[in-house]
């Protein structure tokens, strides 16, 4: 496995030195600040921090699980993979999802073959002419067309030797008296991908009249598809919502289509059904910001409030766009530049409350009742917020808005916080405070310890050159070759030291219990490959640099040493470092205790002990060439 072949499938990259370079999948940049290094076989962004191995970019980049991303590697290196036996019925329910897919796969195909080979196929792509549905998209989304006959797919799939449960369990076919019948027949197709592109249901338009037949039908629940987890188009926006930072959530099949033709390709719509829960933390994996685009009716723009609360609810931050009056955002696309699109959505988003504020205060307006009524709905969905500190924020502009106190506003707030949480907790009224915080107390982030900058260093030194030989002398003048490790450890031990950071603690063990067993030590490679994610964010951001030394130093023979060439001075300058500061916190400990110390007893065997620390102090500086100033 070449980190480079897996990365270049995603990014395009050229040689800088030893390295790769190119610009970073993660966040927006112009200058390329994303490195990867084949020999590491590590990348990392020097812009937004990213970094990682192949896997690791694969679960980021494509947002797959850790055995997504095994899969995909196994797949593209042509490698078996064995997976733990499944039981029976395990197996039964894996058959049969294994089943579904390849079926959906073979009737994606068939749609797909229809929509321009079939009788009948003029009057779809009509269709999507009239609605400006490109060839490029109608590839891209896999559209197609199921002929307008009673049992054109059915027949075809059964002459192919799909059984007639797996049709009628597919919710491809319909059973009516014995005979079995095409679900979709007569209607566009818009095949429904979940997150990896497998097909797991259909959506289907109605192309020819008939008033018996509702103009939109879905693929029933099966194993593979469950409404209430789907988003239409999230597999084609992934990257770009990962990418931008946000998610337009739209309606309509042809919404998110008409949309990914003008340039915007970070939209999903909700598969037919009202926004649930499971939809909005599908949409958090990728990002925790959505922009809602309604179209310009105001009885569905009321109706929908309950997604607002919904998302709020799930501590995400959501704004809304209006379409103008008689426009989606599929007809505002294709009437559009798609440079105009674009600044329509950034120029008409506005936060939840401005919008919800100006909905519904031009109806309230003059009527003191309805005023307070609006008031109790705006902070009744600032209540779900679960950051205190935006609640508090929401708060303020919702008094801007409305010309009201804040107090008014904060005592409604704390009324509804103290009956959500009695409604959701199920505890008793006297049992939750009348006040509720609204915002936290505010906290400052303490300044990190100096020796925990050693403790990074000693460990930096282990992880990246922990196997090097060192040799050294004996009394005798004979030589003896130890590692780096082994001098590390044995100086750590002797004093006793444990490191404060428990990532570096877990590494320093790791070496430890090798050199104890004589086993090989830890590579670099090894930890970069770590069964623990936080070890290989940690090592991998360690070991990474944007800057390395030029060859052409030693093809003009300017030999420059290197800390490897000097590892044994870097290996005791480390330790003595870290003594150092050690001594140092000792040293401020004990001037801590003598401020409090209760006789003059103490305060000499204190002092005592200050002096021998100071001697200590000053004798490590000197190794180290430092002066110390008292």
């Amino acid at each position: 496995m070449r980190i480079e072949e897996v990365v270049g499938e995603f990014v395009s990259l050229r040689k800088r030195g030893v390295n790769l370079v190119g610009l970073c999948p993660f966040h927006n940049e112009k200058t390329p600040s994303f490195h990867v290094h084949p020999v590491k076989g590590i990348f990392k962004c020097f812009g937004c921090s990213e970094g990682g191995n192949a896997i690791d970019f694969l679960i980021k980049h494509e947002q797959l699980s850790y055995v997504e991303a095994l899969r995909w590697l196994a797949k593209k290196y042509h490698i078996e993979i064995r997976e733990e036996e499944l039981s029976e019925e395990q197996s039964a329910v894996h058959e049969l999802r294994e089943r579904l897919f390849n079926l959906n796969a073979f009737a994606t195909t068939w749609f797909g073959t229809q929509l321009t080979d079939s009788e009948g196929s003029a009057i779809a792509l009509t269709y999507c002419r009239e609605r400006g549905i490109t060839d490029e998209s109608i590839g891209k989304f896999q559209i197609g067309y199921s002929p307008n006959q009673p049992d054109a797919f059915t027949s075809h799939a059964l002459l192919q030797g799909y059984d007639r449960e797996l049709l009628v369990t597919g919710g491809l076919s319909t059973e009516r008296e014995g005979a079995l019948y095409d679900r979709f027949r007569g209607r566009l197709i818009f095949p429904i991908h979940n997150i990896s592109g497998r097909v797991v249901g259909f959506g289907a338009r109605l192309l020819v009249q008939d008033t018996k037949r509702p103009k939109y039908l879905n693929s029933p629940e099966t194993e593979i598809y469950l409404k209430s987890r789907i988003l239409y188009g999230i597999y084609q926006a992934r990257n770009a919502i990962a990418q931008h930072d946000n998610c337009y959530l739209v309606e309509g099949y042809t919404d998110v289509i008409g949309l990914h033709q003008a340039g915007i390709q970070n939209v999903v719509a909700s598969s037919g059904t009202s926004l649930t829960t499971d939809q909005i933390k599908a949409i958090r994996r990728y990002t925790p910001n959505v922009t809602i685009i309604y179209d310009g009716d105001l009885a569905g723009i009321k109706a929908s409030f309950r997604g607002i609360d919904m998302i709020l609810s799930e501590g995400m931050n959501v704004r809304i766009v209006p379409m103008p009056e008689g426009e989606d955002p599929d007809s505002f696309a294709r009437k559009n530049r798609s440079s105009d699109v674009l600044q329509f959505l950034n120029t008409h988003s506005d936060d939840f409350i401005t919008f919800k504020a100006g909905l519904l205060k031009a109806e309230a307006e003059g009527d003191p009742v309805k005023m307070g009524n609006l008031i109790r709905e705006i902070i009744g969905s600032v209540a779900l917020i679960p950051d205190p500190l935006l609640r508090t924020l929401f708060v303020k502009k919702c008094a801007a808005i409305t010309a009201m106190e804040e107090e008014q506003l904060n005592y409604e707030l704390n009324r509804q916080l103290r009956n959500l949480k009695i409604k959701t907790t199920g505890a008793k009224p006297e049992e939750v405070p009348e006040t509720v915080r609204t915002a936290p107390p505010q906290q400052t982030e303490a300044p990190k310890p100096l020796v925990e900058y050693q403790e990074d260093d000693i460990i930096r030194l282990l992880v990246t050159y922990g196997d090097q030989p060192l040799t050294h002398t004996k009394e005798d003048g004979e030589p003896y070759i130890t590692t780096l490790a082994a001098d590390l450890t044995e100086e750590l031990t002797a004093d006793g030291i444990t490191f404060s950071n428990p990532l570096w603690q877990q590494i320093y063990e790791d070496f430890r219990n090798a050199l104890a067993h004589q086993k090989p030590l830890p590579s670099q490679a090894w930890f970069i490959h770590h069964e623990n994610a936080e070890v290989r964010s940690a090592v991998i951001s360690m070991i990474s640099s944007p800057y390395e030394l030029s060859s052409k130093w030693e093809k003009m023979r300017i030999y420059v040493e290197t800390e490897k060439d000097l590892l044994s001075q870097a290996a005791d300058a480390a330790i003595y470092s870290f003594r150092l500061r050690k001594v140092e916190e000792m040293m401020q400990e004990i001037r801590n205790q003598l401020v409090t110390a209760e006789d003059e007893e103490e305060a000499i065997r204190l002092l005592t002990r200050f002096n021998q620390l100071m001697k200590s102090r000053n004798r490590l500086a000197g190794f180290l060439g430092r002066i110390i100033s008292f």
